[in-house]
């Protein structure tokens, strides 16, 4: 059974579907994850609370499965994957790795006082901006895949590691609706079909990036980022960064 604090943040996290972060109210967050609005309160302390508690659940589920998706022993083609499904099954993922936030978001303070509360420490932590998660999650595979390599093969894997990556959120920017066609040897993936070669094309021009399973030994033929995804990382980044209210970490 679920616990109250997940039970709130389930209920804060389904109403972002339907309403913008300002005008989701927190006694309606309550009523429908079943619990007084006292417990709400004593939870999360105020609405930015439960705006950084939600975020910060984003980010370790996140890093959840890039955790999971090395155990496995699996590589930057999986990781790219995982990026893209969960940027693209949560707002709040792909605001956390793109910094593209929007009006509809809670975006809290970069960072808070620190609870007395411990159910509250947790959250009140700082958060990441899209370079340092980019750089986290960087690392843990480097350190997870290099086993033991040279250290001019664990530099070339980190190259590697991050360029997946990069590319990973070039596709996550494009909506589900316009996205690429789905990769037809394996359409549970939920990644768009040219990205798997794409990535694999890095890793086997990459030997640092060779390590895991998911990877070719060959180089792939593979087609260059479209102008769709290039049109759409274009407009993005204008219409943030030419909003008065809004920047770019």
């Amino acid at each position: 059974m679920a616990t109250a604090r997940e039970a709130l943040l389930d209920a804060a996290h389904a109403a972002l579907a339907t309403r913008h972060w300002a005008a989701v109210r927190m006694v309606d967050v309550a009523a429908d994850a079943g619990v007084s609005r006292q417990t709400l309160y004593n939870e999360f302390g105020n609405k930015d609370g439960l705006a950084r508690a939600l975020v910060r659940r984003a980010a370790d589920r996140y890093l959840a499965g890039i955790d999971t998706v090395l155990g496995e022993g699996r590589g930057p083609v999986a990781l790219a994957l995982w990026t893209v499904r969960s940027a693209r099954a949560d707002v709040l993922v792909k605001a956390l790795l793109t910094g593209l936030w929007g009006e509809r978001l809670p975006r809290p303070a970069r960072s808070a006082p620190t609870s007395a509360v411990p159910g509250r420490a947790r959250s009140d932590a700082a958060l990441s901006t899209p370079a340092e998660l980019l750089a986290l999650v960087r690392d843990r595979a480097v350190a997870v895949l290099s086993d033991g390599r040279p250290a001019n093969d664990t530099a070339e894997l980190a190259v590697t590691c991050e360029t997946a990556l990069r590319l990973a959120l070039s596709y996550a920017l494009v909506p589900p609706e316009r996205a690429l066609p789905m990769d037809r040897t394996d359409p549970a993936e939920g990644a768009p079909g040219d990205l798997v070669p794409l990535v694999r094309d890095v890793v086997a021009r990459h030997p640092g990036g060779r390590s895991g399973t998911g990877q070719c030994e060959e180089p792939e033929s593979c087609r260059p980022i479209t102008p769709t995804i290039t049109r759409e990382i274009e407009t993005s980044l204008r219409v943030e960064t030419t909003s008065s209210r809004k920047t770019i970490p």
